[in-house]
């Protein structure tokens, strides 16, 4: 991922409105564009978070004053500096290819410089649980070196992020018993305990805690702290943001990844679309009776909703919740009820997938239970695709509709059939219903169900529509490709015209 200058201002006010307590804001020595961030992140405001500048101790044989991002820091104007030294004998001699007690000194001169000039200082001990299980003594000198120095913070740091729970509860014991300064803890997750190993360290008494929104970073990434936040919260009783911020939580996750064009994984804990979403007919009959039955904490706390899919696997009580949910009059023994269940699981069969398009379902159930009705009949429908000798491909829709006693007849061009059929649709319908215009298609995909059959398989089209002030989806099935599509654009138009209307 690569974040453009006001990629990183938003990202910056979105943390702020979060309440996190500080953002490093990048390395201002190191390129133009993070040096731009702080000049003109002066200009914002902050109700929460301070900024802080990053930076390496000085460089081996170079004094303090002279070294160049030692002074991008002071020219960054923050009051806060986060500085990494090495913690590892084997880097200091091998990467930096200098003396341990020269390393010592970068460590005390750098520190005390940017003291003395009234800056809180933030150390992170890099590789220092590597270091530790290597020179134990020397790892330990680097962070009473540190503190000796006036930093205000020390962090132990799983740089290669190959520590396990319990060596990093020892270790961390072992420093408390020395290290009078507060500890914090920066982990990364390349043996997949970067939150884990957060908490434990929380929970052995270090009061700061590094990571990133959604886990981004190198390799497998940093500690996610859209984990880190709620379990400490909601589970090991820690205030970590301002009061009531922690709904919030969801919001600037998948804001982050919208921003970073990053993809919002579904199964992500506690912010991920699939979080709180329950499918088997066992679980939903329980939640029916207590949400606690199957989720470890209320969704709504952390922003989150709670979302029951209807499938192949549901039973009675998913079509009741949902029915519920959407306010659909259910009788939860009617005939007809059991008859839909049916219905739905072989369309399910067919290869329809109304998990993933819940806006198709809600216009099936209320078809179904005599809640809708059209907003337009199809007349008839033409397509023409047509290759010139310039290998130019055009795609020409002709459609007649029929809304109330009027007929509309139209014809538009697209970038292929799909797009010719939606520009034909849209022209057709936005003299009626004006507000078509404000719906756009944001993406669409296709799944081959049974590839044995070649050309002629059976298709499942997905589409995901957006108007002002939501996203959803809808689905279509059929061995042909433009008829599976029909069926879900004539879907999401019904849809965002039935939420208006």
């Amino acid at each position: 991922m690569s974040l453009s200058l006001e990629d990183k201002l938003k990202i910056a006010g979105k943390l702020d409105h979060l309440g996190v307590s500080y953002i490093e804001g990048g390395w201002p020595g190191s390129n133009p564009k993070d040096l731009e961030f702080f000049r003109t992140v002066q200009g914002m405001e902050f109700k929460n978070a301070r900024i802080s500048a990053f930076s390496a101790t000085r460089k081996p044989g170079l004094t303090v004053g002279k070294d160049s991002s030692i002074k991008s820091i002071i020219e960054s104007g923050v009051s806060v500096a986060t500085i990494f030294g090495k913690a590892w004998d084997f880097h200091v001699l091998r990467a930096l290819e200098t003396t341990l007690e020269e390393n010592l000194a970068m460590v005390r001169e750098t520190i005390s410089y940017l003291k003395d000039r009234s800056l809180e200082l933030i150390f992170d001990a890099e590789h220092f649980f590597d270091g530790y299980k290597h020179n134990q003594d020397y790892a330990l000198q680097v962070l009473h070196t540190a503190a000796e120095a006036g930093a205000d913070w020390i962090v132990l740091c799983d740089t290669n992020g190959g520590t396990l729970p319990w060596d990093l509860d020892k270790t961390i014991r072992k420093v408390k018993e020395q290290i009078n300064t507060p500890l914090g803890i920066h982990a990364h997750n390349d043996s997949g305990c970067g939150v884990a190993n957060s908490l434990q360290a929380v929970a052995n008494g270090c009061v700061q805690v590094q990571g990133t929104i959604n886990g981004f970073g190198e390799r497998c990434g940093n500690a996610d702290l859209c984990a880190i936040i709620p379990s400490l919260e909601l589970k090991m009783g820690k205030r970590t943001l301002p009061a009531g911020n922690l709904k919030r939580l969801t919001e600037v996750s998948h804001y982050v990844s919208e921003i970073a064009n990053m993809p919002h994984y579904n199964n992500q804990p506690f912010v991920g679309y699939g979080a709180f979403a329950h499918k088997g007919g066992i679980h939903v009959s329980a939640l029916l009776k207590d949400s606690m039955t199957y989720e470890h904490v209320n969704p709504e706390e952390v922003g989150n909703h709670r979302r029951v899919l209807v499938s192949e696997l549901s039973g009675l009580s998913n079509l009741l919740y949902k029915a519920k949910e959407l306010g659909i009059d259910v009788n939860a023994y009617d005939a007809e009820t059991r008859k839909l269940i049916r219905e739905i699981k072989e369309l399910e069969n067919e290869g329809f997938q109304f998990e993933g398009a819940e806006a198709s379902l809600e216009l099936f159930l209320r078809k179904a239970f005599g809640q809708y009705e059209e907003f337009f009949q199809l007349k008839n429908l033409k397509l023409i695709i047509e290759k010139k000798e310039d290998d130019e491909i055009t795609a020409e829709a002709m459609i007649k509709v029929v809304v109330g006693d009027q007929t509309y007849h139209t014809a538009a061009e697209g970038d292929g059939p799909v797009n010719a059929l939606d520009n034909s649709l849209r022209k057709a319908l936005t003299e009626v219903y004006p507000e078509i215009k404000e719906m756009h298609l944001s993406d669409y995909k296709v799944r081959v169900l049974n590839g044995n059959e070649g050309t002629a398989a059976k298709v499942r089209v997905l589409i995901e529509s957006a108007d002002q002030s939501r996203k959803f989806s809808t689905v279509g099935v059929s061995e042909n490709i433009i008829e599976a599509s029909w069926q879900a654009l004539v879907d999401s138009i019904n849809y965002m015209l039935l939420k208006r209307h």
